[in-house]
């Protein structure tokens, strides 16, 4: 059975490294080292991770994750490594896959993204069928309650889905599954998707979510 979820946090976990506790990412005002702090609080401190979501929260979650990433650097990335600890939900089994699977592609691709000249990796095809699986919930959480048009996601093969308001205009996006899943996550300024639509449509779309730059 496929663990894509594992295999991301491998590769998240690598480009940590590589990058230095210092380096850019798309998380806006994070750096690496605060990415890693995120990473390990969401996981090992149940008592902060819900102000990753809950604004009420918020205050505490962050002043757990500032102390969090004033520790050294490499045990960031080696907690993150090691995995979830027996007393995090995320132990549970099946909660590793069903949860990380994206959190940990997007997160990976918060660095590689993050310089000027960036370039999009090939997605192993099981996994790409994982990302799609999750992308229609994903797309009507994130995307399609921010976005004031009516949104088709369509992949190359021809599979699409629809979300947004009924009725509105649509815009039509086009890409890998991958690249979809980063503009539901608001990535789209570093993605490879195509635009297509009326250009108010596009231009309104454009002002409530980030679209390709490329």
């Amino acid at each position: 059975m496929s663990n894509h979820a594992l295999a991301e946090r491998h590769r998240l976990a690598q480009l940590l490294t590589a990058a230095g506790p210092d380096a850019p990412t798309l998380c806006a005002g994070w750096t690496t080292r605060d990415l890693a702090a995120h990473l390990v609080i969401r996981e090992r401190r149940p008592d902060a991770a819900p102000g990753i979501r809950v604004g009420a929260l918020a205050g505490w979650t962050k002043r757990v994750q500032d102390d969090y990433a004033s520790r050294p650097y490499e045990e960031l990335v080696r907690l993150f490594r090691a995995g979830p600890p027996v007393y995090s939900l995320f132990a549970l089994p099946g909660a590793d896959e069903a949860a990380n699977t994206v959190e940990y592609f997007v997160h990976a691709e918060d660095i590689a993204r993050a310089g000027d000249d960036w370039t999009a990796r090939p997605v192993p095809p099981g996994r790409a069928e994982a990302l799609w699986r999750r992308l229609p919930l994903l797309a009507r959480l994130e995307a399609g309650r921010r976005s004031p048009v009516r949104l088709t996601l369509s992949r190359p093969d021809g599979q699409s889905i629809t979300v947004g308001p009924a009725g509105a205009p649509t815009v039509h996006l086009t890409g890998e599954p991958a690249e979809l899943v980063l503009f539901t996550y608001g990535r789209g300024a570093h993605t490879t998707l195509t635009v297509d639509g009326p250009p108010d449509a596009v231009e309104a779309l454009r002002h409530a979510l980030p679209l390709p730059v490329k």
